[in-house]
């Protein structure tokens, strides 16, 4: 199967890595200057590189592409290429809004194509065994607290790379936390929590001056069943915290994603890394297209955390108004 990378920032790096050695060809890597591109190809034995991500796409050799590029441009780039044939691998989030999200899964339905997208926080042997034993009714989830904070006041990627696109609290980084909570709320059925949910509650401040988004986001789901989900995040905070707690009728388990550890009642040991959690969900995608069959998280599996997504953008856009923000265009249809 070969594979083309577009985009090698941090996630490019780490599909790169997770990739080599596995069953399946890096075939072509897809940046915007030459320099850094080819050299990229080099670092990572890729076959082709190019600047032209409409030449890389009509390449009959490509068979799959694997989406890495800003936030903003994922919706657009999977598109493109579902719509040449390719199975398409995206990075999270899906899209920047849920119109462009539902074109995305709709464009994916017509062409018969696989498209999954890197939801990693739905991977791992504790999450899936949870996430199991609360399908079979083994447990019940009472409540999720989700965190993410990190201090990102300056344009600046995970890799200390400046760049020239903003990032999005909201349907970034609160898009990992969002749709970790509703698929283990009812083990594994987002549509069935989204059903269940009576309300939502969202905060986010106005905009920054410094960086034009909202630099905090609060969200508070309420079920019929009595089940609580918070999720919670800043990129003011100076403190870096990522973690995921699930209360049960049994237990309480806490994933800390920078740590890689899980704690319960009997107390903490390690677990995958962030990284590995990320392979799992890459050669998943790769087993899907070779199996024919549908991936572990399918481009419509996310939609309902993209409803969720787009109540809270509503109450933000109600209060300070409707618009474009860095790195958050609104939907192509409506500009």
């Amino acid at each position: 199967m070969n594979i083309c990378m577009v985009g090698h920032g941090m996630m490019g790096i780490w599909h790169s890595e997770n990739l080599a050695g596995e069953d399946c060809c890096l075939h072509t890597v897809v940046g915007v200057l030459p320099e850094p591109t080819s050299a990229f190809a080099a670092r990572y034995g890729y076959r082709n590189w190019t600047t032209d991500y409409a030449a890389a796409l009509r390449d009959p050799q490509i068979d799959a592409v694997i989406i890495t590029t800003p936030s903003e441009l994922h919706a657009a780039h999977a598109v493109a290429a579902l719509e040449h044939g390719k199975h398409v691998f995206v990075e999270i989030p899906i899209a920047m809004n849920l119109a462009d999200a539902e074109r995305v899964v709709a464009t994916a339905k017509a062409s018969g194509r696989v498209l999954a997208v890197c939801h990693p926080r739905r991977f791992g042997a504790e999450r899936e065994a949870l996430s199991q034993r609360v399908r079979a009714g083994a447990e019940r989830v009472s409540m999720v607290d989700c965190r993410f904070f990190i201090h990102r006041l300056t344009n600046v990627n995970a890799i200390g790379l400046k760049r020239d696109w903003a990032d999005n609290l909201l349907w970034h980084h609160q898009a990992h936390i969002v749709d970790f909570a509703l698929w283990i709320l009812t083990g594994g059925d987002l549509a069935d929590a989204e059903k269940r949910l009576t309300n939502i509650d969202a905060f986010m401040p106005p905009a920054d001056a410094r960086t034009g988004i909202p630099m905090e986001a609060a969200l508070l789901l309420q079920s019929r069943d009595g089940q609580a989900i918070v999720c919670s995040g800043s990129y003011q905070s100076r403190e870096l915290i990522y973690d995921l707690l699930v209360v049960t009728d049994r237990d309480s388990y806490r994933f800390d994603e920078l740590k890689g550890t899980l704690t319960t009642g009997d107390g903490a040991r390690s677990i995958v890394s962030q990284q590995r959690e990320c392979q799992m969900s890459a050669l998943d995608f790769i087993a899907a297209v070779r199996d024919a069959r549908e991936p572990a998280v399918p481009g419509w599996s996310v939609l309902p955390t993209m409803r969720v997504l787009e109540a809270a953008q509503r109450t933000w856009d109600t209060r300070y108004g409707r618009r474009a923000l860095p790195g958050r265009p609104l939907p192509a249809e409506t500009e």
